[in-house]
């Protein structure tokens, strides 16, 4: 199986109902198939709209696929030789469909699965009408999304879910699957291969932090988060009472909650469970996740608030013994679990968490002989390590999704430490696939949030292309990619005005940094960072001997350019406007590293810069300029380095993430102060010192 030629007979298949669509999970059983003996190599592709999970002969087996657009389908290759024996064999999928899109996925009101099963060269099983079909409804549908980034939570009874994935299960009532469409159908008009390693899982050793009992309260309610915020907020301090095998057991009665912390030390991609024993059927467990305490106490999130987060999900109880799995992967640093009574003493559990990591192959190791430096290192690693999964996410948290603007720091970082380029070219093609009519490319990616189309994230992109293109030589992968750079590059060139700046797009979002930046137009961060984006693309296309395009791209720069000398410098300051109401770190870093500033006028510049990072005030300070976020940092960085300022950027670095580093925190933060609701303390864009201290200690004794 080296092709992904599906056999002409494969078929996508789905609900035998075409309307099961929202919030519904599907189990799907092949036919029982026979082997006469073990087989040499067995190897399973495998793809669903929206997730699957998969089980060979009741064996857990993975998940996937990797985020991807519909039209070009990523297709998981397993080798699942080792599951399979001589005599009865049976596979066993279950797929998730929300029935809508979020941050990491495209719907198109289609749901199924697509499978083919090769053993020693030869074709022995495909997804067709054979395979049996139901919805799990063991899974309420009802439910709330996770936050406004995500998919639902899951809200289950467990009386009505049973040994389905096991071979010996009988599944005739279940009726015969329906086929969706034909391999290359509509919405799934095109496949690849994933081209994301498979993540690999393993099981944490998570320190119980506290447990507490709570009265008055019930976890059956309509809105299971704010149950468990009480649950835990309102609860007194108990002892917990564990056996030497790790069973939990504490009677809890009607109307009273227990809830067991359990702290990870730093934040995963992760999936809390449990084991039960002894269930009356009368039992209900919450599991949840949060990222950070604040003065002592766990902050839970609130769903008021503009995120909308409410990591919760709930299992009602069936009588005996189970084990509580849901679905989706979830992430934080701590797992609440909470038990809602009545439960009496037989009843059993033993919690468990799963992280989900990305098989990082570290090719170099940055050891650096200065302690404060090395801690700062390990943070920024610990950090990227959490957000690296199937693409560069954000965090594990509360989002988990590919930012193209991102990506950028995430792709620099990944190659201080090995010289493994799959996310960064896969965020380069994601983005490509999801490209707008216009040529303007998503924000997110994949996905289709209107709302959060980054305009000066294209900019980014650029960069992107070029450090790739700088990385690998890929001269065939770039050139599948120019069209895509020619036509966005055109659309944001109808963007400049009669005074020779652009203004971003109407309903579209203009970014430019966390900072408490001007965010009037014209604005110089904008029209720097579309300077920047055209001079990349200029050299780029010079070293490619894209001869015309290089040309264009540079006449337009140095247009640019003018018009940005003409209208944001004066008296030696880079303003963010024209009014002028704010000068910012940012815009004369930008300024630095496109040359808007002439050589003579840089060090002024970078003095500037460096000054204002150096004072670990993080308040708005009258006369200095704004103080640019720990993302757009990066900024900074690469204008000191530019500029042959290599030390103050270390000395900056000791001292600002210093600070995380000497009070213990495991991961960089969203911003310098993440008091805000949902502000998270693991995002990967702050942890781009790695690959800085990675560069500087090629010059400097570190």
């Amino acid at each position: 199986m080296t092709s992904l030629n599906f056999p002409p007979n494969a078929r996508w298949i789905g609900s035998a109902h075409p309307f099961d669509l929202h919030e519904v999970y599907l189990d799907f059983r092949s036919p029982e198939f026979t082997l006469a003996g073990a087989p040499r190599l067995a190897e399973l592709l495998i793809t669903a709209d929206s997730r699957y999970r998969l089980w060979i002969n009741g064996r857990f087996a993975g998940r996937g696929p990797a985020r991807c657009y519909p039209w070009r389908q990523a297709v998981d290759r397993l080798d699942v030789t080792d599951l399979l024996r001589p005599g009865a064999n049976v596979i066993a999928i279950q797929v998730y469909q929300p029935g809508y899109s979020h941050f990491a996925y495209v719907h198109r009101a289609a749901a199924g699965v697509l499978a083919w099963l090769g053993i020693d060269g030869e074709s022995c099983l495909v997804t067709d009408a054979t395979w049996r079909v139901r919805r799990n409804r063991s899974f309420a549908d009802a439910v709330p999304r996770v936050s406004i980034y995500g998919s639902g939570v899951e809200d289950r009874a467990m009386i009505h879910e049973d040994a389905w994935t096991e071979p010996a299960y009988d599944d005739s009532p279940w009726e015969a699957a329906r086929v969706v469409a034909p391999v290359g159908g509509y919405p799934w008009t095109g496949m690849a291969l994933r081209e994301i390693p498979l993540l690999e899982e393993r099981e944490l050793s998570p320190h119980l932090a506290g447990m507490r009992c709570a009265t008055e309260i019930s976890l059956r309610g309509p809105d299971m988060h704010a149950a468990l915020r009480q649950a835990w907020q309102r609860g007194e301090p108990e002892e917990p009472a564990c056996d030497a095998d790790g069973w939990h057991y504490f009677a809890t009665a009607e109307g009273e909650a227990t809830t067991w912390l359990f702290d990870l030390g730093r934040d995963y991609a992760c999936q809390g469970w449990v084991e039960v024993i002894g269930a009356t059927g009368d039992e209900t467990l919450l599991v949840s996740y949060a990222e950070k305490m604040r003065d002592g106490e766990l902050v839970l999130s609130d769903p008021a608030t503009y995120c909308r987060v409410r990591l919760t999900d709930r299992f009602a109880l069936r009588a005996g013994s189970q084990v509580l799995q849901s679905f989706s992967l979830r992430g934080g640093r701590y797992v609440l679990f909470a038990l809602g009574g009545p439960a009496n003493q037989d009843l059993r559990l033993r919690f468990h968490v799963t992280a989900v990591e990305y098989p990082l192959q570290i090719d170099r190791l940055l050891r650096l002989d200065d302690p404060d430096l090395q801690a700062i290192v390990d943070l920024c690693e610990r950090t990227f390590r959490a957000c690296l999964q199937d693409g560069f996410v954000d965090s594990t948290w509360r989002e988990s999704s590919q930012w193209v603007g991102d990506a950028l720091p995430q792709a620099l970082i990944m190659h201080a430490l090995s010289d493994d380029v799959r996310p960064l070219r896969q965020v380069l093609r994601i983005a490509a696939d999801g490209a707008y009519p216009d040529g303007v490319l998503p924000g997110v990616a994949p996905g289709e949030v209107h709302a959060y189309t980054v305009v000066d994230y294209n900019f980014t992109w650029v960069e992107l292309l070029e450090l790739y293109w700088r990385l690998t030589g890929d001269r065939a992968f770039v050139d599948e990619l120019w069209p895509v750079l020619v036509k966005m590059l055109d659309r944001f060139a109808e963007d400049v005005a009669e005074d020779g700046l652009i203004r971003s797009q109407p309903g579209r979002r203009l970014f430019l940094d966390w900072a408490p930046v001007s965010r009037q137009e014209p604005n110089a961060i904008y029209n720097l960072h579309y300077l920047l984006a055209l001079q990349t693309a200029a050299r780029l296309a010079s070293e490619l001997g894209a001869d015309n395009d290089a040309y264009r791209w540079q006449e337009r720069a140095e247009r640019v350019r003018g018009s940005c000398r003409a209208a944001f410098l004066q008296d030696d300051c880079w303003w963010d406007d024209l009014p002028p109401t704010t000068a910012s770190q940012l815009a004369a870093a930008l300024a630095v590293l496109t040359g808007a500033a002439e050589a003579d006028e840089q060090p002024a510049q970078l003095d500037a810069i460096a000054a204002r990072s150096l004072d670990l005030d993080d308040n708005p300070q009258p006369g200095a300029l704004v103080l640019a976020s720990p993302f757009m940092h990066h900024y900074l960085f690469e204008a000191l380095h530019a500029g042959g300022w290599e030390p103050a950027l270390v000395e900056i670095i000791r001292r600002r993430w210093g600070r995380w580093a000497t009070a213990g925190c495991p991961t960089t933060w969203e911003n310098w102060n993440v008091d805000f609701p949902d502000g998270s303390t693991c995002h990967a864009f702050s942890a781009h010192p790695l690959y800085h201290l990675y560069r500087a200690a090629q010059s400097l004794p570190l």
